[in-house]
């Protein structure tokens, strides 16, 4: 009978007849005074057979095939020493992108990382051995496994952008690859008749196969047949009708594995150790949509608790993010939890910071949606730490403030003004910095300010605001304590803290729509007080009589008063029973 199989294999490797493990079968048989042929394919098919019956032989002895694993865990797993640096540097870098900052990992927190690397590989080894020696796997000649396995130990992740897998060295710390059974048992069918120069159904018009056999590297067909045999096929993804499953925290973290071990999710959970270590911190909910048999088998997303909180979505898509037809039903599950809505503006935060933070470093030229962002313009950026992410700054100090804010204004770098002579020298888009205007009594010939002061405004000695303009906007506190009369008096349409204490008349005097704490101090009467729609807090110590006053407002803090008698107090306080009313 010929020997196509382990001919083939040594074709694969010329030296493979010659190697230690080879040549000491052929010394057994010598010394037991057997048959010994020195052609390369007996001297593999006689070997081959040893591994046959001491992998499949004992398997009514568990205790042997712990043993072999074993063997395999000391020839095949990182070793603790060969953890690259890089490692513990990429999980620094995870943490900064997440908004967590710049953090350290002492020496108990690299070895529970070693911990999990090193176990991790050890049970995707193990899931192989298993499989391979197995009943399951009878129907495959040794040959055939033994091309598998030897392959599978050289691969490392899988790309799914590329749609290969990398290669595996003794720094690599990626798991060993996930055993899609349906993907292995295609491969190795096709790869059999092949050798044994059988017909396969269908290669005659599937070029890319052919192509693939030519050289028959098994990377490449377990690569090929993840993604174009056994795939998650489009209408599947398409489906998004499923169940969420929820593992409660230290539950059983095996039963999550097997559901996700085989369909290449990309997520280390899939790990043993990964999912008992995250299991012993918090819940996890997978959703899984259903398969061709109408079985919710198919895992798509993941949410993953950490003391009562979210600490993190995946998807099934590139980089673990969500696949494009499966967000609306994460987002409705998000929003079961208290911090989801916020969670989902962190995630997004954080990812666009990122994606600046590369593109700045490229050199490549942000757009002015960028730069609003990074700027802070519109909204505060919001991460997973305390306080600001550090690399807002960073970026920042890397850039021309004033090229910048020219873009997001649509005006020229001129118009931009950081010093106090350029913010008064008139038609200025954006000021940011403090003014001291202490000095200005009155507007004179004309005070122009410019459109958008990022920044607190001290003009505490004015007398007169006619002939003022003011900012559109402001974003800091503005002072008019000495102000006593509102005629000429233009506010801008948003401010911070606004200080009108000495003001004594309003005169229909239109305030911002929102403002941060009111002071109104020396109004006597609330006649004609058209007051902002939200305050932080509102002080009118000086009013007679709440003749006018309207309070229906969004007022977050306290509303205070001094010379108001007890009745009113009384009055006010059944009015609006939800404001926080004092005598100061």
């Amino acid at each position: 009978m010929e020997k196509f199989g382990e001919q083939f294999l040594h074709q694969k490797d010329s030296k493979l007849h010659t190697f230690d493990k080879v040549e000491h079968e052929m010394e057994r048989k010598k010394r037991n005074e057997e048959n010994v042929s020195q052609k390369p394919a007996d001297k593999i098919e006689d070997w081959l057979s040893v591994i046959k019956k001491t992998h499949t032989g004992h398997n009514d002895d568990p205790r042997v095939l712990e043993r072999i694993k074993k063997y395999y865990h000391k020839e095949y797993v990182i070793k603790q020493e060969n953890i690259p640096e890089s490692y513990f540097d990429n999980q620094k870098r995870l943490a900064r992108e997440r908004g967590y900052g710049d953090i350290e990992i002492d020496n108990d927190e690299r070895e529970n990382l070693t911990e999990v690397i090193i176990s991790d590989q050890k049970s995707t080894l193990d899931n192989w051995v298993n499989y391979l020696s197995s009943p399951d796997s009878d129907s495959f000649p040794m040959w055939a496994k033994y091309l598998a396995f030897n392959g599978m130990i050289k691969m490392s992740a899988y790309d799914k952008r590329k749609h290969t897998f990398g290669n595996r060295k003794k720094d690599t710390v990626a798991p060993f690859p996930d055993l899609n059974r349906e993907a292995l048992v295609y491969v190795i069918d096709v790869v059999v008749k092949k050798v044994n120069k059988e017909n396969i159904e269908g290669i005659e018009d599937n070029h890319e196969l052919q192509k693939l056999l030519e050289g028959i590297n098994f990377a490449k067909l377990y690569a090929y047949a993840i993604e174009k045999v056994t795939p998650t096929e489009q209408n599947e993804l398409l489906n998004t009708e499923g169940v969420w499953l929820k593992y409660p925290q230290n539950s059983d973290h095996m039963s999550l594995v097997n559901s996700l071990q085989g369909h290449g999710t990309g997520w280390c959970t899939a790990g043993e150790t990964t999912a008992k270590s995250q299991l012993s911190k918090g819940d996890f909910y997978v959703y899984y949509s259903q398969d061709k048999k109408g079985n919710s088998t198919i895992p798509r997303a993941a949410i993953r608790m950490e003391n009562s909180k979210i600490a993190e979505v995946r998807g099934v898509a590139f980089d673990q993010n969500l696949d494009p037809y499966i967000g609306e039903v994460v987002k409705e599950k998000l929003g079961e939890f208290s911090d989801g809505e916020s969670y989902n503006k962190k995630t997004g935060d954080m990812e666009k910071l990122t994606m600046i933070d590369k593109k700045n470093q490229g050199g490549e030229k942000l757009t002015k949606e960028d730069l609003l962002f990074l700027y802070e313009i519109n909204s505060k950026i919001e991460g997973f730490g305390h306080g600001g992410d550090s690399r807002i700054k960073e970026i920042i100090k890397t850039r021309n403030f004033k090229d910048d804010y020219s873009i997001i204004f649509d005006c020229t770098p001129d118009k931009i003004s950081t010093t106090k002579e350029e913010a008064l020298r008139g038609g200025m888009k954006y000021h940011i910095g403090n003014l001291d205007l202490r000095d200005k009594q009155s507007a004179g010939a004309g005070l122009e300010l410019p459109e958008i002061i990022d920044g607190d405004v001290d003009l505490s000695n004015l007398r007169s605001a006619v002939g003022l303009k003011f900012p559109r906007i402001m974003n800091g506190d503005l002072n008019l304590k000495n102000l006593r009369l509102s005629e000429g008096l233009n506010l801008p349409e948003k401010t911070g803290t606004l200080i009108l204490s000495g003001l004594i008349s309003v005169n229909g005097l239109k305030f911002p729509d929102s403002t941060w704490d009111l002071f109104l101090n020396s109004l006597q009467s609330a006649k004609g007080l058209n007051l902002p729609n939200k305050m932080s807090s509102l002080f009118m110590l000086n009013l007679q009589s709440t003749e006018g006053l309207d309070l229906n407002k969004e007022i977050n803090g306290t509303v205070g008063f001094n010379s108001l008698e007890s009745d009113d107090f009384k009055y006010l306080r059944n009015k609006y029973p939800n404001l926080s009313i004092s005598k100061y």
